[in-house]
């Protein structure tokens, strides 16, 4: 759950990589996509499981906004999941 709640500060505090309307725009959407995937997962949490329609659009986001760190962590939840 902590690596959870550390993506999701971490999303929250990122900025679109290049100026103008269009870039804000897209940074908002696949910011809002994270945080809600991010949200599946803590519902998942809550009933003991791992949501993988919440951690697959969360991975997706991650990627977009250049946070490949982030995705390779949340990716690992999958693997601890299978394992």
């Amino acid at each position: 759950m902590q690596v959870v709640l550390d993506v999701q500060a971490q999303v929250q505090q990122t900025q679109p990589a290049q100026s103008g309307n269009l870039a804000a725009m897209f940074h908002k959407e696949t910011m809002g996509d994270a945080l809600q995937g991010l949200a599946m997962l803590i519902a998942g949490w809550n009933e003991n499981r791992i949501d993988g329609v919440g951690l697959g659009r969360t991975i997706k986001s991650l990627r977009a906004l250049d946070l490949p760190e982030l995705a390779e962590r949340m990716h690992k939840l999958r693997q601890i999941d299978e394992g």
